[in-house]
């Protein structure tokens, strides 16, 4: 007997650069990955988790891509998709053709930048795609448990009751 197999578009986040346009799905512990992209559109698959649920993602793009220099990187966490453009230093507004939200889609704002006003750099030879991809990876979150805001608060409720006992003449105890 065939397990029927759950279907689902993938999260993913999006940002926009002079020549190439990244999109990364959101997708753990990836398996039987698929893109193929086309000048207009790409098409993204996957199967995730124990559960085999199939993730799949058709995109009509906003502008037309190079398919043969655009590439994908799998990571244990997600598949990074680097869409060459057909037309270098035109700004994407936005990833999709159709101007509706997509519930799965999101502006990836850690990597946005404005890059109109900028020179052309970092990521302006899509060679340089390879490196960074080669480079991903490790975790440079910052400390969230709050432990060094809390102590620093104490450290100005104490100055402050120092300050108010010193004002009121010692009173205060």
């Amino acid at each position: 007997m065939l397990r029927s197999v759950k279907r689902q578009p993938a999260t993913a986040k999006w940002y926009d650069r002079r020549d190439s346009v990244f999109v990364e799905f959101c997708v753990e512990d990836s398996k039987d990955v698929k893109v193929h992209f086309d000048k207009s559109k790409f098409d993204f698959s996957c199967i995730t988790g124990t559960d085999n649920i199939k993730q799949q993602n058709t995109v009509d793009l906003f502008g037309e891509i190079d398919p043969k220099g655009s590439k994908h990187r799998r990571t244990d966490r997600s598949v990074l998709c680097c869409l060459r453009k057909a037309e270098t230093g035109k700004s994407w507004p936005r990833l999709t053709k159709d101007k509706s939200k997509c519930n799965w889609l999101s502006v990836d704002f850690n990597n946005w930048k404005d890059w109109e006003d900028d020179s052309e750099e970092d990521l302006s030879s899509f060679d340089k795609f390879s490196e960074m991809m080669n480079t991903m990876g490790g975790d440079d979150l910052p400390d969230l448990d709050g432990a060094e805001e809390e102590r620093d608060s104490a450290d100005n409720d104490d100055e402050m009751f120092c300050k108010l006992k010193s004002a009121a003449g010692n009173s205060i105890s």
